[in-house]
């Protein structure tokens, strides 16, 4: 078993942990009186605020210190924002104290997200090299989002058979399985050279971060609201749309996987976020739950390679030593999307319905798309004024 792939199966059972809460969390906070979906919306959005906010921090840890010692680092740190989640659900706690919690959890596994993440994708390029990195980027997400598929269905299942205190402490000892996993692979020393500032990064990559930020904006609603959006429609299996979406997900990565190396980022891009942008709008005027699965498994297969192919441009824009650096930046564009995403959704959903904040997701990938052609357009006109 390669580096690589014993880096990728650790991943997933890793990010099963965020996986498994996502979709348990809305009905959980919305079932304590007097708590509304918008504040299940900021329960959820939370730890993606975190992640930005870390984002930079992380990704200069890495730089200095290697991507073993930062994926470490945040495997850590999901097992002790799980176990703050687990406390939120002791019933003889005030319910402000528990909401407390489970937000004080929220926000350590947010940051956990920064160093894990960033590590993975550091230490999977040094093993693999440069010229691979948009296979490991693939990976990667095909791991996370393979979490996704099994863990919005299994998390749902186990709250409702048991109940969320089991659930997070299931969750917290997943961490150390990816620990067990990743150990005695080869330590990868980080690159020395200048360091500029995280600002400097952002700025070179502001446009591939807008792409990625638009596409995130579905998988937020997605995510946080699609168990919701068919539980209001009186349609079982709500779980399923997280699964749909991940299979597909996970199903595009294994087949198209290898593209953006091939042909180049862009045009995968611009394809994918059209893909997702159809399938957001299945689901906003589904009429039945089998469309509305279709669209979460179109929105998927949309979203699959949206990360890896502009990740790979991001690669190829900056230095080796603030490759990890740039990789954080970049994520924290998706961050920004998904910490405010929920919430705004959630608010959105009280006054005009789910279909609404579908729509409007799609609407958003759409204007991905928009950037994505302008990026082309800049990187032709580059390319002819060279030639």
């Amino acid at each position: 078993m390669t580096g690589m792939v014993r880096l990728a199966i650790a991943l997933f059972l890793t990010y099963l942990a965020v996986a498994m809460p996502l979709a348990v969390i809305p009905p959980y906070v919305t079932g304590w009186p007097g708590y509304s979906t918008f504040l299940a919306g900021v329960s959820v959005g939370c730890s993606f605020f975190s992640t930005l906010l870390t984002r930079g921090r992380a990704g200069r840890f890495c730089d200095h210190h290697g991507g073993d010692h930062s994926m470490h680092r945040g495997l850590l740190l999901y097992a002790i924002g799980c176990f703050c989640c687990a406390l939120s659900a002791i019933p003889a706690l005030p319910l402000s104290l528990r909401f407390g919690l489970l937000i004080s959890g929220r926000l350590i596994i947010g940051v956990g997200e920064s160093y894990t993440m960033v590590g993975v994708h550091i230490w999977g390029i040094g093993l693999e090299g440069h010229e691979r990195s948009g296979r490991v980027l693939s990976l990667t997400g095909m791991a996370m989002y393979a979490a996704y598929a099994v863990g919005g269905p299994s998390g749902l299942w186990i709250f409702h058979h048991w109940n969320f205190l089991t659930l997070m402490l299931l969750c917290m000892a997943l961490p150390g399985l990816g620990f067990i996993l990743t150990r005695g692979l080869r330590h990868v020393p980080p690159s020395q050279g200048e360091r500029r500032a995280f600002f400097s990064i952002l700025s070179a990559i502001k446009w591939h971060g807008a792409g990625v930020a638009l596409q995130g904006v579905g998988f937020a609603v997605l995510g946080a609201y699609i168990a919701l959006a068919f539980h209001h429609r009186h349609w079982d299996h709500g779980g399923l749309g997280l699964t749909f979406f991940g299979l597909a997900f996970v199903a595009n990565r294994l087949l198209i996987g290898s593209t953006p190396d091939r042909f180049g980022g862009l045009p995968i891009a611009l394809g994918s976020l059209l893909v997702e942008a159809a399938g957001l709008a299945c689901i906003s005027a589904a009429a039945t739950p089998v469309m509305a699965l279709f669209g979460a498994a179109l929105a998927g297969g949309g979203c699959s390679m949206v990360y890896p192919a502009l990740g790979r441009d991001v690669v190829r824009v900056v230095s080796p030593d603030h490759r990890a650096l740039a990789l954080g930046g970049f994520a924290a564009f998706q961050d920004v999307a998904y910490a405010v995403t929920a919430p705004i959704a959630g608010s959105l959903v009280d006054g005009f319905g789910y279909g609404t904040v579908f729509m409007l997701a799609a609407f958003c990938a759409t204007i991905g798309a928009i950037i994505v052609i302008g990026l082309m357009l800049r990187e032709k006109s580059g390319s002819n004024l060279a030639a």
